[in-house]
Protein backbone atom coordinates (compact mmCIF):
# COMPACT_ATOMS: atom_id res chain seq x y z
CA UNK A 1 0.00 0.00 0.00
CA UNK A 2 0.88 3.42 -0.88
CA UNK A 3 2.41 5.63 2.31
CA UNK A 4 0.37 8.61 1.67
CA UNK A 5 -3.01 6.66 0.58
CA UNK A 6 -5.49 8.34 3.66
CA UNK A 7 -7.57 5.01 5.53
CA UNK A 8 -10.06 7.06 7.19
CA UNK A 9 -13.14 6.19 5.50
CA UNK A 10 -14.96 8.57 8.21
CA UNK A 11 -12.80 11.86 7.13
CA UNK A 12 -12.69 12.72 3.71
CA UNK A 13 -9.67 14.64 2.17
CA UNK A 14 -9.12 18.00 1.11
CA UNK A 15 -8.84 17.04 -2.54
CA UNK A 16 -12.61 15.67 -2.04
CA UNK A 17 -14.17 18.58 -1.75
CA UNK A 18 -16.54 20.15 -4.15
CA UNK A 19 -17.29 23.72 -4.35
CA UNK A 20 -21.42 23.96 -4.65
CA UNK A 21 -22.66 24.39 -7.76
CA UNK A 22 -23.17 28.29 -9.26
CA UNK A 23 -23.58 29.80 -12.73
CA UNK A 24 -26.43 30.67 -14.82
CA UNK A 25 -26.28 27.72 -17.31
CA UNK A 26 -26.36 25.53 -13.89
CA UNK A 27 -29.60 27.37 -12.27
CA UNK A 28 -31.53 27.52 -15.53
CA UNK A 29 -30.74 23.45 -15.97
CA UNK A 30 -31.81 22.77 -12.61
CA UNK A 31 -35.15 24.75 -13.20
CA UNK A 32 -36.32 22.93 -16.21
CA UNK A 33 -35.30 19.56 -14.76
CA UNK A 34 -37.70 20.42 -11.47
CA UNK A 35 -40.21 21.37 -13.47
CA UNK A 36 -40.35 18.37 -15.83
CA UNK A 37 -39.73 15.91 -13.46
CA UNK A 38 -36.91 14.79 -15.48
CA UNK A 39 -34.54 11.55 -14.21
CA UNK A 40 -30.82 12.56 -13.99
CA UNK A 41 -28.10 10.25 -13.29
CA UNK A 42 -26.39 13.49 -11.85
CA UNK A 43 -29.25 13.94 -9.53
CA UNK A 44 -29.75 10.59 -8.19
CA UNK A 45 -26.60 9.36 -8.14
CA UNK A 46 -25.37 12.58 -6.06
CA UNK A 47 -22.60 13.27 -8.70
CA UNK A 48 -20.45 15.82 -7.36
CA UNK A 49 -19.28 17.45 -10.72
CA UNK A 50 -22.90 17.94 -11.72
CA UNK A 51 -22.40 21.72 -11.34
CA UNK A 52 -19.68 21.88 -13.74
CA UNK A 53 -21.02 19.35 -16.02
CA UNK A 54 -24.20 21.20 -16.37
CA UNK A 55 -22.21 24.61 -16.96
CA UNK A 56 -20.80 23.02 -19.71
CA UNK A 57 -24.11 21.66 -21.60
CA UNK A 58 -23.29 18.52 -20.56
CA UNK A 59 -26.05 15.76 -18.75
CA UNK A 60 -26.70 11.85 -17.71
CA UNK A 61 -30.49 11.06 -18.18
CA UNK A 62 -31.54 7.69 -17.45
CA UNK A 63 -33.77 5.76 -19.02
CA UNK A 64 -36.17 2.59 -18.43
CA UNK A 65 -37.01 4.08 -14.90
CA UNK A 66 -35.19 4.15 -11.58
CA UNK A 67 -35.65 1.07 -10.08
CA UNK A 68 -33.03 -1.95 -10.97
CA UNK A 69 -33.19 -5.11 -11.07
CA UNK A 70 -29.82 -5.73 -9.53
CA UNK A 71 -28.20 -4.31 -6.26
CA UNK A 72 -24.75 -3.16 -6.79
CA UNK A 73 -23.49 -2.96 -3.55
CA UNK A 74 -22.02 1.25 -4.44
CA UNK A 75 -24.77 2.59 -6.13
CA UNK A 76 -27.32 4.63 -5.07
CA UNK A 77 -30.48 3.41 -7.46
CA UNK A 78 -33.21 1.89 -5.94
CA UNK A 79 -33.33 -2.21 -6.24
CA UNK A 80 -36.78 -3.60 -6.63
CA UNK A 81 -39.89 -4.55 -9.43
CA UNK A 82 -39.38 -2.16 -11.80
CA UNK A 83 -42.24 -0.49 -13.20
CA UNK A 84 -43.63 -1.20 -16.79
CA UNK A 85 -41.86 -0.15 -19.40
CA UNK A 86 -43.09 3.31 -20.89
CA UNK A 87 -42.26 3.93 -24.71
CA UNK A 88 -43.24 7.47 -24.75
CA UNK A 89 -39.99 7.66 -22.78
CA UNK A 90 -37.94 8.61 -25.87
CA UNK A 91 -39.47 11.07 -26.72
CA UNK A 92 -39.86 12.53 -22.98
CA UNK A 93 -35.68 12.21 -23.14
CA UNK A 94 -35.07 13.69 -26.81
CA UNK A 95 -37.68 16.93 -25.59
CA UNK A 96 -35.73 17.45 -22.55
CA UNK A 97 -32.24 17.32 -23.83
CA UNK A 98 -33.31 19.84 -26.73
CA UNK A 99 -35.26 21.93 -23.93
CA UNK A 100 -32.13 21.98 -22.38
CA UNK A 101 -30.08 22.85 -25.38
CA UNK A 102 -27.51 20.08 -24.12
CA UNK A 103 -24.68 19.59 -26.38
CA UNK A 104 -23.40 16.27 -25.26
CA UNK A 105 -26.00 13.90 -24.15
CA UNK A 106 -24.95 10.93 -21.51
CA UNK A 107 -27.75 8.66 -21.30
CA UNK A 108 -27.46 5.18 -18.85
CA UNK A 109 -30.46 3.08 -17.49
CA UNK A 110 -30.88 0.79 -14.52
CA UNK A 111 -30.59 -2.87 -15.65
CA UNK A 112 -33.74 -4.79 -16.89
CA UNK A 113 -33.17 -8.35 -16.34
CA UNK A 114 -36.93 -8.69 -15.62
CA UNK A 115 -37.14 -7.96 -19.65
CA UNK A 116 -37.26 -9.97 -22.53
CA UNK A 117 -34.87 -7.41 -24.56
CA UNK A 118 -33.34 -6.29 -21.57
CA UNK A 119 -34.60 -2.46 -22.65
CA UNK A 120 -32.23 -2.60 -25.43
CA UNK A 121 -35.37 -1.86 -28.03
CA UNK A 122 -35.89 1.10 -26.14
CA UNK A 123 -32.22 1.80 -25.68
CA UNK A 124 -32.01 1.96 -29.52
CA UNK A 125 -35.27 4.17 -29.88
CA UNK A 126 -34.12 7.09 -27.31
CA UNK A 127 -30.80 7.53 -29.66
CA UNK A 128 -33.55 7.62 -32.36
CA UNK A 129 -35.27 10.16 -30.99
CA UNK A 130 -32.83 12.08 -29.67
CA UNK A 131 -31.43 12.11 -33.63
CA UNK A 132 -34.65 13.28 -34.71
CA UNK A 133 -35.62 16.04 -32.12
CA UNK A 134 -32.49 17.64 -31.33
CA UNK A 135 -29.95 16.68 -34.30
CA UNK A 136 -26.58 18.87 -32.69
CA UNK A 137 -26.60 16.82 -29.45
CA UNK A 138 -23.73 13.77 -29.74
CA UNK A 139 -24.58 10.95 -27.80
CA UNK A 140 -22.11 8.96 -25.18
CA UNK A 141 -24.68 5.69 -23.88
CA UNK A 142 -24.06 4.38 -20.79
CA UNK A 143 -25.07 0.50 -21.52
CA UNK A 144 -25.56 -2.47 -18.74
CA UNK A 145 -24.37 -5.95 -19.62
CA UNK A 146 -27.61 -6.75 -21.48
CA UNK A 147 -26.06 -10.38 -19.78
CA UNK A 148 -23.69 -10.43 -22.66
CA UNK A 149 -26.19 -10.95 -25.40
CA UNK A 150 -25.04 -9.75 -28.64
CA UNK A 151 -28.23 -9.39 -30.24
CA UNK A 152 -28.97 -6.55 -27.88
CA UNK A 153 -25.88 -5.55 -28.10
CA UNK A 154 -26.19 -4.98 -31.70
CA UNK A 155 -28.95 -2.88 -31.64
CA UNK A 156 -26.93 -0.03 -29.77
CA UNK A 157 -24.55 -0.43 -32.50
CA UNK A 158 -26.71 -0.23 -35.32
CA UNK A 159 -27.99 3.09 -34.15
CA UNK A 160 -24.48 4.61 -33.62
CA UNK A 161 -24.14 6.75 -30.63
CA UNK A 162 -20.68 8.19 -30.89
CA UNK A 163 -19.78 6.54 -27.86
CA UNK A 164 -20.83 3.38 -26.53
CA UNK A 165 -19.43 2.93 -22.30
CA UNK A 166 -20.04 0.19 -20.09
CA UNK A 167 -18.55 -0.19 -16.77
CA UNK A 168 -16.16 -2.55 -15.29
CA UNK A 169 -16.55 -0.33 -12.03
CA UNK A 170 -13.79 -2.54 -10.09
CA UNK A 171 -11.14 -5.38 -9.83
CA UNK A 172 -11.83 -8.94 -11.29
CA UNK A 173 -11.70 -10.27 -7.21
CA UNK A 174 -13.82 -7.87 -5.81
CA UNK A 175 -16.43 -7.94 -8.80
CA UNK A 176 -18.92 -10.38 -6.91
CA UNK A 177 -19.06 -8.39 -4.02
CA UNK A 178 -19.43 -5.18 -5.44
CA UNK A 179 -21.56 -6.00 -8.54
CA UNK A 180 -23.31 -9.00 -6.93
CA UNK A 181 -25.06 -10.17 -10.11
CA UNK A 182 -22.52 -9.14 -12.96
CA UNK A 183 -19.21 -11.01 -13.74
CA UNK A 184 -15.73 -9.28 -14.56
CA UNK A 185 -15.04 -11.68 -18.02
CA UNK A 186 -18.25 -10.93 -19.21
CA UNK A 187 -18.26 -7.12 -18.92
CA UNK A 188 -14.61 -7.31 -21.03
CA UNK A 189 -16.43 -9.33 -23.12
CA UNK A 190 -19.28 -6.85 -23.97
CA UNK A 191 -16.28 -3.91 -24.51
CA UNK A 192 -14.81 -6.26 -26.90
CA UNK A 193 -17.60 -7.34 -28.67
CA UNK A 194 -18.67 -3.46 -28.86
CA UNK A 195 -14.86 -3.24 -30.97
CA UNK A 196 -15.43 -5.88 -33.00
CA UNK A 197 -19.11 -5.42 -34.13
CA UNK A 198 -17.76 -1.78 -35.16
CA UNK A 199 -18.69 0.56 -32.41
CA UNK A 200 -15.91 3.56 -33.32
CA UNK A 201 -15.53 4.38 -29.55
CA UNK A 202 -15.92 2.52 -26.65
CA UNK A 203 -15.66 3.33 -22.99
CA UNK A 204 -15.29 2.00 -19.42
CA UNK A 205 -15.08 3.68 -15.70
CA UNK A 206 -13.27 2.21 -12.84
CA UNK A 207 -13.87 3.20 -8.64
CA UNK A 208 -11.14 3.62 -6.96
CA UNK A 209 -11.37 2.85 -2.77
CA UNK A 210 -13.43 -0.73 -2.91
CA UNK A 211 -10.22 -2.51 -0.86
CA UNK A 212 -7.96 -3.25 -4.62
CA UNK A 213 -4.82 -3.69 -4.75
CA UNK A 214 -2.32 -1.52 -6.55
CA UNK A 215 -1.36 -4.29 -8.86
CA UNK A 216 -4.91 -5.54 -9.56
CA UNK A 217 -5.47 -1.87 -10.64
CA UNK A 218 -2.84 -2.08 -13.18
CA UNK A 219 -3.34 -5.23 -13.87
CA UNK A 220 -7.55 -4.61 -14.59
CA UNK A 221 -6.24 -1.54 -16.80
CA UNK A 222 -4.13 -3.94 -18.99
CA UNK A 223 -7.35 -5.97 -19.37
CA UNK A 224 -9.26 -3.19 -20.16
CA UNK A 225 -7.03 -2.44 -22.98
CA UNK A 226 -6.48 -5.43 -24.06
CA UNK A 227 -10.22 -5.36 -24.83
CA UNK A 228 -9.46 -2.48 -27.66
CA UNK A 229 -11.20 0.14 -25.07
CA UNK A 230 -10.43 3.36 -26.55
CA UNK A 231 -11.60 5.96 -23.16
CA UNK A 232 -11.16 4.90 -19.36
CA UNK A 233 -12.00 7.14 -16.52
CA UNK A 234 -10.68 6.42 -12.90
CA UNK A 235 -11.78 8.28 -9.95
CA UNK A 236 -12.57 7.52 -6.46
CA UNK A 237 -15.58 5.48 -4.95
CA UNK A 238 -17.64 7.65 -2.43
CA UNK A 239 -20.40 5.53 -0.32
CA UNK A 240 -23.84 6.49 -1.26
CA UNK A 241 -25.31 5.80 1.90
CA UNK A 242 -24.65 4.01 4.98
CA UNK A 243 -26.57 0.65 3.65
CA UNK A 244 -23.71 0.64 0.85
CA UNK A 245 -20.65 -0.75 0.95
CA UNK A 246 -18.08 1.25 2.83
CA UNK A 247 -15.02 3.30 1.33
CA UNK A 248 -11.71 1.23 2.23
CA UNK A 249 -9.38 4.10 1.44
CA UNK A 250 -9.15 7.45 -0.08
CA UNK A 251 -6.28 7.27 -3.14
CA UNK A 252 -4.54 10.25 -3.35
CA UNK A 253 -3.98 12.31 -6.80
CA UNK A 254 -0.77 11.09 -7.04
CA UNK A 255 -1.74 7.78 -7.13
CA UNK A 256 -4.37 8.45 -9.64
CA UNK A 257 -1.75 10.53 -11.64
CA UNK A 258 0.53 7.47 -11.61
CA UNK A 259 -2.43 5.04 -12.80
CA UNK A 260 -3.86 7.44 -15.67
CA UNK A 261 -0.30 7.74 -16.94
CA UNK A 262 0.32 3.82 -17.05
CA UNK A 263 -3.56 3.75 -18.88
CA UNK A 264 -1.75 6.53 -21.44
CA UNK A 265 1.29 4.36 -22.19
CA UNK A 266 -0.91 1.63 -22.92
CA UNK A 267 -2.52 3.73 -25.93
CA UNK A 268 -5.83 5.06 -24.79
CA UNK A 269 -7.42 7.29 -26.70
CA UNK A 270 -8.59 9.12 -23.73
CA UNK A 271 -7.96 8.90 -19.90
CA UNK A 272 -9.55 10.79 -17.00
CA UNK A 273 -7.83 9.70 -13.33
CA UNK A 274 -8.35 11.83 -10.47
CA UNK A 275 -10.56 11.67 -7.32
CA UNK A 276 -13.73 13.01 -8.32
CA UNK A 277 -14.00 11.59 -11.51
CA UNK A 278 -17.11 10.14 -12.98
CA UNK A 279 -17.90 8.25 -15.55
CA UNK A 280 -19.33 11.02 -17.42
CA UNK A 281 -16.89 13.56 -16.29
CA UNK A 282 -15.50 15.57 -19.37
CA UNK A 283 -18.17 13.43 -21.36
CA UNK A 284 -18.33 15.66 -24.45
CA UNK A 285 -14.19 15.77 -24.87
CA UNK A 286 -14.25 11.83 -25.10
CA UNK A 287 -15.86 11.83 -28.99
CA UNK A 288 -12.43 13.45 -30.47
Amino acid sequence: MNETTIENPNQKPKWIRVKLPTGKNYRELRSLVDKYKLNTICQSGSCPNMGECWGEGTATFMILGNICTRSCGFCGVKTGKPLDVNWDEPEKVARSIKLMKIKHAVLTSVDRDDLKDMGSILWAETVNAVRRISPGTTMETLIPDFQGITKHIDRLVDVAPEVISHNMETVKRLTREVRIQAKYERSLEVLRYLKEAGQNRTKTGLMLGLGEERDEVFQTIEDIRNANVDVITIGQYLQPTKKHLPVKKFITPEEFNEFGDFARNLGFRHVESSPLVRSSYHAEKHIH
